[in-house]
């Protein structure tokens, strides 16, 4: 095993195959295993893939988890022989998705398909910035930034309209910065 030492590519999303109904179980082991030993540098975050359905049963709707990928475990990590061993040897987990026992990454358009991680936004204004607004009743209309969402979708652009100053929500992808200023 020890060529994950040699082929390390920083930290990347692997799949492990659990037995079935065994997936919640391995989650919280390898989060209590990643706690206790202090592995949190190695391994970052261990995900279950779920999707919510409504069920209807008459006029009784209920809401419920379904697991997209049953018998599957999403772990990002950093895959070194130490790393590579903690999961393995969990309790429930039969191995990992790749040829032998030799994991392969998921690729990044197979984790943004996933919806696995957020993809991080760096927008190109703030607070202050002069913004053109793309998109709704207001498009074509430049407005000043008065404040930005702590996630990055929404902020508050004051814009003229005749006499008055207005402050409108809009979602960043609703904007895009001055090229004039």
């Amino acid at each position: 095993m020890s060529d994950f030492n040699e082929s390390n590519l920083g930290p990347r999303w692997y799949v492990a195959h659990t037995y079935s109904g065994y997936e919640n179980k391995v989650k919280t082991n390898l989060e209590k295993i990643v706690e206790n030993r202090g592995l949190g540098h190695l391994i970052f975050e261990c995900v279950i893939p779920v999707e919510k359905i409504i069920e209807k049963d008459g006029d009784v709707e209920k809401e419920v988890e379904t697991k997209i990928f049953p018998s599957y475990v999403l772990v990002k990590m950093i895959m070194t022989d130490e790393s590579w061993h903690v999961v393995r040897n969990i309790r429930g987990v039969t191995g990992f998705v790749g040829p032998g026992s030799h994991p392969v990454p998921l690729k990044d358009e197979e984790v943004e398909a996933l919806h696995v991680e957020e993809p991080s936004v760096r927008l190109s204004y703030k607070v202050g910035d002069t913004v053109v607004i793309a998109g709704g009743v207001f498009a074509g209309y430049k407005g000043t930034v008065q404040a930005i969402s702590e996630d990055q979708k929404e902020l508050t652009v004051l814009v003229s309209a005749g006499r008055r100053e207005m402050p409108i929500m809009l979602s960043t992808s609703e904007v895009k910065a001055d090229k004039d200023n």
